[in-house]
């Protein structure tokens, strides 16, 4: 049983901008949140439940993750000034777009998903439905298969590598189809808590290891000191390409561009309009957490950062200590994706039938079984890709680009086009958004040259086979 998505009738032109009291049944831009959330509650299964705190806790399970350990890497590359503007100026632009993304979505309370808004702001096209569908599931499972393979390395590096490492990717594949089961974000918000915690105990413990140890065990240019005595420095050091820069620049860019997610979270809000309050939330974390401790991280590491940072520690235990903890957030981010992933999916599948928001064996069958589909692909993705670090720049460049920028500028272009100028502060505005378009196609086209070249030059050397055991131990 099967069904096409639904798209509003495109001979309308005429767009509500206001929230309406009633639900109309020939025009789908006239619906309210209001009237949406009459309808989720006739549902078995209730979708649009989460308070704006709970959406924070969903954020900060997201958010504060192992990537935050792979900053004190970029900054090792970049060096502390072009490396500190960069992270700030990823925030500014994270911030804003998420804003507009948001204001936009108020105004279109239909929208369910990335998909939904790319159909919208792209003049309603069904072709930027199905590429917009295309990517969320390309860069999910990719992302999904990054966490499987890490979850790998650190159960190789818990155990001294005593299982195959592919037994112990299966591992994590199986867990994560377990903790994925629940259909509603808001039980995955509770997950979330304990993965924040498990990560920012994981973060605590590797700064004070770093503190305390007498010097770092290992950098990319060999173990200690080969590479000299630990030094930081203001610019990237001589001998550092372009490629290298622009890879750092896109791993800080990737932490900052959680925005694919975002319009599912906002479609199981009870109350949508309160999405900037857990964005605050959001915004205020990520604000300590992805500059502090990767700073503190350089001063003690530099030219010897590894990416994640808990790879140059020196002390055996200090690296298991700390690196432990990241096993939750690393399947709970999974989790958090998949289930976004399997939405999409799920609701193609079953469109507005009874059985997608009841307790059915028709319906839990297909949640079932789309989620360990999602699953299963991207345990495939994590054994076949050599190199995920690389891939996931790709990913940035690739993804991030519409996702992060040329969606929310052009979004911003239908809100405000006629008014572009109409006074100091939107005026301001307008040209922050032309430079969000300018950045996301600068990622698009030098960005995704400089990933693709990353991976070509991985491919020129030593390659980790598909399904090897080799040992991932960091």
């Amino acid at each position: 049983m099967s069904s096409s998505p639904t798209f509003p009738n495109e001979d309308k032109d005429k767009t509500a901008y206001t929230y309406v009291d009633a639900i109309s049944p020939n025009d789908d831009e006239t619906t309210s949140f209001n009237a949406l959330l009459f309808e989720d509650q006739a549902h078995e299964i209730q979708l649009r439940t989460m308070s704006w705190q709970k959406v924070a806790w969903l954020l900060a399970g997201d958010q504060v993750c192992l990537a935050i350990m792979a900053q004190t890497w970029s900054l090792s590359v970049l060096g502390w000034v072009p490396g500190i503007i960069t992270m700030i100026l990823a925030g500014g632009f994270f911030w804003i777009t998420s804003i507009t993304m948001h204001t936009y979505i108020l105004r279109h309370p239909q929208i369910k998903d990335i998909c939904d808004f790319g159909y919208h702001v792209f003049g309603k096209s069904r072709i930027a439905y199905e590429f917009s569908g295309f990517m969320l599931l390309a860069n999910n499972i990719l992302l999904i298969g990054f966490h499987i393979l890490t979850a790998a390395k650190i159960f190789n590096t818990l155990s001294d590598h005593s299982l195959c490492t592919v037994v112990f990717s299966v591992i994590a594949t199986l867990i994560g189809i377990i903790l994925s089961i629940p259909r509603t974000l808001r039980h995955v918000s509770f997950m979330s808590i304990g993965s924040s915690i498990c990560m920012g105990i994981a973060i605590l413990l590797f700064l004070v290891f770093a503190g305390i140890e007498p010097a770092p065990g290992y950098g990319y240019n060999g173990d200690y000191p080969t590479a000299g005595p630990v030094e930081t420095y203001a610019f990237p050091l001589a001998g550092t390409t372009w490629v290298d820069c622009m890879n750092a620049v896109l791993n800080i860019t990737f932490l900052w561009v959680p925005q694919i997610l975002f319009p599912t979270f906002i479609a199981e809000m009870e109350k949508p309009e309160d999405f900037p309050k857990s964005l605050a939330v959001l915004a205020a974390l990520s604000a300590v957490l992805f500059i502090i401790p990767p700073a503190i991280g350089f001063r003690y590491l530099g030219q010897y950062s590894t990416a994640p940072a808990f790879g140059s520690l020196g002390i055996t235990s200090y690296k298991k200590g700390s690196f432990a903890f990241v096993i939750v957030p690393t399947l709970i981010i999974g989790v958090i994706y998949a289930n976004v992933s399997a939405k999409y999916v799920y609701f193609r599948i079953l469109g507005k039938s009874r059985h997608a928001h009841s307790n059915t064996i028709l319906g839990w069958g297909v949640w079932l079984g789309v989620m360990a589909a999602i699953w299963f692909l991207s345990f495939i993705f994590s054994e076949v890709v050599p190199s995920m670090g690389d891939f996931l720049s790709l990913l940035s460049s690739a993804f991030d680009s519409f996702f992060g920028f040329i969606y929310f500028a052009v979004a911003y272009w239908h809100l405000y086009r006629g008014n572009f100028f109409n006074g100091a502060g939107r005026s301001i505005m307008t040209i922050i958004h032309i430079i969000v378009m300018a950045v996301g196609l600068f990622m698009l086209g030098p960005g995704l040259y400089a990933a693709v070249e990353a991976i070509i030059a991985d491919y020129s050397g030593a390659v980790r086979p598909a399904f090897s055991c080799a040992n991932l131990s960091i």
